[in-house]
C-alpha cells in the first residue's frame, strides 16, 4: 500500500468558499460526525471517525494531520491529512489485490448501494480472536433468516469494535507481535460467490482475511471475482441480520487501490 498525501495551499477568498464546500464533503466522506445527530429511526452510521489514533494495520501508519490555515490567523480554518488508502473505514478495491482489477473510481453507484445481511459470531469470536466465518455459519444463517439475496454485501459482527480504542487489543497482538483476529474463510467467500453472487464482503476488524493470515487468501478470492470489501466497519451490532440497505460513500481516489469511504445503512 503506499501513502496519499491530501494537501492544501493558501488560497484567495472565492478559493476559500469553494474549498470549504469541499471539505465539508470530504469531512462526510472521511467519518468526521455531523453536529446534528440521526434521528432515533433514522440513517445508521456504520463509520468510525478517521482520527491520528485510529488502528492502522501496521503501526506507523496512522493518519497524519497538521493545520494549515487558522480563522485567526487567515480568515478561514484548514487542515492537511496524510493518510493511506486502507485507514480507518474504507473499502478495498478489486485492485488492492488483484493485477488489472477495478479501481476506486471504477466502481460503480449501483454497487454502492446494496442488500447486507450480518452474520454474527460475536460469541465465538470471544472465545478465539483466530476464528473465521464459515460455510457453516452461513447455512445457519439462512436456516433461521432466510436466503441471503443475490447481490448482497455479507457482513461479520464479530464484536471486534469494542477494541477499537485500543491498537495492540484491535490489533490482538500476541508477545511475538502476530495479530490475531477474525475475518472470513476463504471457503465461506467462495460459497458466496458462487452461490449467491454477493457484491461485497464487510467486516469489523482491520481484514477480512484473519489476522494470522500471511496469505490473504479470502482478498484474492474476493478481489480476484471483482468484487471489493470492507473493514473496519462500525456499529454491526445495531444492525438487523436482514433487511437493511446500505449505501458505501466510497471517495473515489485516481487510481485508488480502495479508500476512505461514509457507510451508511437503512433498517
Amino acid at each position: 500500500m503506499g501513502a496519499m498525501c491530501l494537501s492544501n495551499h493558501r488560497i484567495t477568498r472565492r478559493g476559500a468558499l469553494a474549498g470549504g464546500v469541499a471539505a465539508a464533503a470530504a469531512a462526510v466522506a472521511l467519518g468526521e460526525p455531523a453536529k446534528a445527530g440521526p434521528k432515533a429511526n433514522g440513517p445508521l452510521d456504520l463509520t468510525y471517525p478517521l482520527t491520528t489514533s485510529f488502528p492502522a494495520f501496521e503501526p506507523g501508519e496512522e493518519a497524519v494531520r497538521h493545520t494549515v490555515a487558522t480563522i485567526e490567523k487567515d480568515g478561514y480554518f484548514l487542515q492537511e491529512w496524510k493518510i493511506l488508502e486502507h485507514i480507518g473505514t474504507h473499502v478495498d478495491a478489486p485492485a488492492h489485490f488483484t493485477k488489472g482489477g477495478r479501481v476506486a473510481t471504477e466502481l460503480q453507484p449501483s454497487e454502492l448501494i446494496l442488500p447486507a445481511v450480518v452474520v454474527d459470531i460475536a460469541d465465538r469470536a470471544a472465545r478465539d480472536a483466530d476464528t473465521v466465518v464459515t460455510v457453516a455459519d452461513l447455512r445457519a444463517f439462512e436456516r433461521r433468516h432466510g436466503r441471503i439475496p443475490d447481490g448482497a454485501a455479507v457482513l461479520m459482527h464479530s464484536g471486534w469494535g469494542k477494541r477499537s480504542g485500543d491498537a495492540d487489543a484491535y490489533r490482538g497482538v500476541d508477545a511475538a507481535g502476530r495479530m490475531h483476529f477474525p475475518g472470513f474463510g476463504t471457503d465461506a467467500c467462495e460459497w458466496l460467490l458462487r452461490h449467491r453472487r454477493i457484491r461485497s464482503l464487510g467486516v469489523d476488524t482491520l481484514s477480512i482475511d484473519p489476522g494470522n493470515s500471511v496469505t490473504y487468501d479470502t482478498h484474492h478470492v474476493l478481489t480476484g471475482a471483482d468484487r471489493y470489501g470492507m473493514e473496519n466497519l462500525a456499529n454491526l451490532h445495531r444492525l438487523p441480520p436482514t433487511g437493511a440497505t446500505i449505501m458505501v460513500g466510497l471517495i473515489p481516489y485516481e487510481g485508488g487501490s480502495g479508500g476512505q469511504a461514509r457507510v451508511l445503512a437503512t433498517r
